[in-house]
Parts: C-alpha cells; sequence; structure tokens
C-alpha cells in the first residue's frame, strides 16, 4: 500500500500513516463530491465499513478533486455530513495520494491485506457482491452479505434505458455543441437555441462564456437544453458569487411535475447554493428521448457536466 503522505489534510480523522494500518484490513476510496458513479456506490462503501469494523477493517476515503471548486473542503465537509461517512477522509487537493496510487478513475477501490499489500482493486460501479466477499477473505469472516440499496441520487442508474452518456461542457473535454456560430473559448458571447435540437446535443441561450472546464453565466435568464434519454438527468453546478440563484428547470417545454428530480419541486423550481451535482429529473413512467432545458434566473451560474442514470 503505498503512502498516504501527500494528503493535504484529513477529515473525520487525525493523519494515519501506512505503516501504522499493519494489522487491519484496508478498503482505500479514492472519490470525488460530484461524481455521480461514486455516489452510487457510496451506500456500499458506508455499509461496509459499518458491519465490518469491529472485524478489523478501515475504510479510507480519499477526496481527489476532478473540478477545481471541489477543492474547498468545506463542499467536502458538507458532502460527508449530507452522505453520513464516519470513516476518515484525506484531503488530497495535491493528488499525492492519487499518484502515489498511480490512479486514474472515479471510484477506485483498492483491498489492502493485514499485511499492507494490496490484493484486489476495482474501478466503477457494479461489482458489489464480489468486492464485499474479498473484504470478507481478507478479514477471515464468512456470514451473510450486507449489501446496500440507494435512494435518491445514490439509486442504481437503470442501465437497462440508459442512452446517453457523461457529458462535459468546457471545452477542455467538451462536445455536441448545437448552439449556431459554435463556442467561442474564453470570451462572452450570445448563444440561441438552433431550430432543433438532435438526440445527444446540447446548446445555449443568452449571455454565456466557455471556459476550459466550465459555463459561465453573464447574463440572467440564460438556458442550457440538451435532448437526452435516461431516466435520470443531473447537472454538476458552482456558482461564482455566494447569493443563491434560482432555476426553473423544464422538461419538453413543461413543468416537470412527477418527473421532478430530488432538487427541483413539481413546477421545476430549485435553487443554486453551493457547488455539488443537482438531480433535476427522475422520470417514474415511461422513460423515453426528452428535451431538458434549465434557466437560470440570475447570472453567475457554473455548469460543469452533465451526468444520467
Amino acid at each position: 500500500m503505498p503512502s498516504l503522505g501527500g494528503a493535504t489534510g484529513w477529515l473525520n480523522s487525525e493523519p494515519l500513516v501506512t505503516a501504522e494500518l499493519r494489522g487491519s484490513v484496508v478498503l482505500v476510496d479514492f472519490w470525488t463530491l460530484t461524481c455521480i458513479n461514486w455516489l452510487r456506490t457510496e451506500p456500499y462503501v458506508r455499509a461496509w465499513s459499518r458491519a465490518y469494523r469491529d472485524d478489523g477493517l478501515v475504510v479510507i476515503g480519499v477526496h481527489t478533486p476532478e473540478f477545481s471548486f471541489e477543492h474547498d473542503a468545506d463542499l467536502v465537509r458538507q458532502a460527508i455530513a449530507v452522505r453520513e461517512i464516519d470513516y476518515p477522509v484525506a484531503l488530497d487537493n495535491d493528488y499525492g495520494v492519487w499518484d502515489a496510487f498511480a490512479n486514474h478513475y472515479w471510484p477506485a477501490l483498492y483491498f489492502v491485506d493485514r499485511e499492507g499489500a494490496i490484493r484486489d482493486e476495482h474501478f466503477g460501479e457494479g461489482r458489489y457482491e464480489e468486492s464485499e466477499r474479498v473484504i470478507q477473505g481478507l478479514l477471515g469472516v464468512e456470514r451473510e452479505l450486507v449489501g446496500a440499496e440507494g435512494t435518491g441520487v445514490e439509486a442504481e442508474a437503470d442501465w437497462d434505458t440508459l442512452r446517453t452518456p457523461e457529458t462535459y461542457l468546457g471545452y477542455g473535454r467538451g462536445g455536441q455543441f448545437a448552439s449556431p456560430g459554435g463556442p467561442a473559448f474564453d470570451e462572452r458571447r450570445t448563444y440561441e437555441l438552433p431550430e432543433s435540437l438532435r438526440f445527444g446535443h446540447w446548446a445555449l441561450t443568452g449571455a454565456w462564456t466557455f471556459g476550459r472546464e466550465s459555463l459561465v453565466l453573464e447574463e440572467a435568464g440564460g438556458s442550457i437544453a440538451y435532448r437526452f434519454d435516461a431516466r435520470d438527468a443531473h447537472l454538476v453546478l458552482a456558482s461564482n458569487g455566494t447569493a443563491p440563484i434560482p432555476f426553473r428547470v423544464l422538461v419538453d417545454g413543461d413543468a416537470p411535475g412527477q418527473s421532478r428530480g430530488e432538487d427541483v419541486d413539481a413546477e421545476g423550481n430549485g435553487v443554486l447554493r453551493e457547488g455539488r451535482l443537482y438531480q433535476l429529473l427522475r422520470e417514474r413512467g415511461k422513460v423515453r428521448e426528452r428535451t431538458l432545458e434549465i434557466t437560470f434566473l440570475e447570472a453567475g451560474a457554473e455548469a460543469y457536466a452533465f451526468t444520467f442514470g
């Protein structure tokens, strides 16, 4: 097991030293607070930590930020509180622990035996039963699996109907942009929707600046529209100010009603308060191709990535 010395801080614990963990089975979980894939695995990691702690399992979360605003320790603390994470979390703002493990993924699980050797690893979602059996094997226990079931944003994706991939909005990794005239990088421009929006494409209205990492709304009333096909639609949002920013979500031009996500009401109203992933829609009927439109009523919103489930 590589050193944890590259951590820039610790939450829920004093700094942990790899050598002092010998004798315990360790599960290292790399995460970042806006990652939908991590959010859907977290119920299992929580359950394993609580079920096997007395058997000698130590779970260590390593928060390595994907987006710049995720370096804010207060946002990580808030995520820990909301997710009821009670195990140690290393803040990895400089990617020191990430690089020590030669890691490339969120989430990433590393299973370490009592002698400090990494015995297994898993990247992404799934394989939960096998992972729990790895933990049991390293601990030398055998009993019924505890399992887990996520709710809300942590609920497993509807894989059978999920047709739309994660989509980054900044020009560093973005694509499928459909507003006429294309994007203008690092400068303010007023955009319009195309006459029609093709599946898998997105567009803007209003005055925005295209940054490498995110879009920044320069005037109140700007919108993002996306033609997608999935049960759930999420958007990673932050703000360049401190005041809350109200927004409204429409689906195919109407209020979402029973299709509303966790972060909006039936009329589609929501409020951007802090940087995190916002669940905009959850279809409770037949999943089909639809157009989502989110309009921000104040300037300053920063939009990073759409994810789906």
